[in-house]
């Protein structure tokens, strides 16, 4: 069986303001149902960029060992294709819970949504709200009814092709729709 995981490696971002208490909201493919998608809020506690962090943070460092910020891991689909898509979001309170987020996408999608469940993409703690295909459009509407600033959005959708056979980790980096940048990575395990 061949898995994929997604990591966030840095975030960055281009403003000149330097505190900042970060936070991502990913929409992923559900890995057994193709109509719907699992939803959810990473880390469970904002991160805390100061003046010293300079609009910059590294999850995965140079040290061995070192790993980004673990977003899922699931078995490679059939098509070789995963969509994911990833928002950034900045939150001026300083106890922010985000699974109240969670809460209100579920409430605000209504009868498409079908529950919070866990241990779905290979996370154990981290909840994911399911939610019907049909329903992404609605995502960012009820995003931009939470008063956090939102640095926008950008899609991590990848197609496994031949670059995977020759390394098994690939780098990406791409900006934000708003004044933020991501680098992420995708990585292929042949499990035998």
């Amino acid at each position: 069986m061949t898995k994929v995981r997604l990591e966030i490696d840095e975030v960055t971002i281009y403003r000149p303001k330097k505190r900042w208490k970060l936070y991502f909201v990913i929409v992923a493919e559900h890995p057994t149902e193709d109509d719907k998608m699992i939803v959810a809020t990473l880390p469970q506690e904002p991160i805390k960029l100061s003046k010293r962090h300079e609009n910059s943070f590294q999850f995965d460092t140079d040290e061995k060992g070192s790993e980004g910020l673990f977003v899922l891991s699931r078995e490679l689909p059939k098509d070789r294709e995963l969509n994911v898509h990833i928002y950034l979001r900045h939150t001026r309170n300083s106890t922010r819970d985000l699974g109240e987020i969670l809460k209100d996408m579920e409430s605000g999608i209504g009868g498409d949504a079908f529950g919070i469940v866990t241990d779905i993409v290979g996370t154990t703690t981290v909840p994911w709200l399911v939610i019907a295909k049909k329903a992404i459009p609605m995502i960012g509407k009820i995003l931009a009814k939470i008063p956090d600033r939102d640095f926008g959005f950008l899609s991590a959708f990848e197609r496994f092709g031949e670059e995977f056979e020759e390394q098994i980790e690939i780098d990406r980096a791409k900006d934000f729709s708003g004044d933020a940048s991501l680098v992420y990575s995708w990585s292929v395990d042949n499990e035998n």
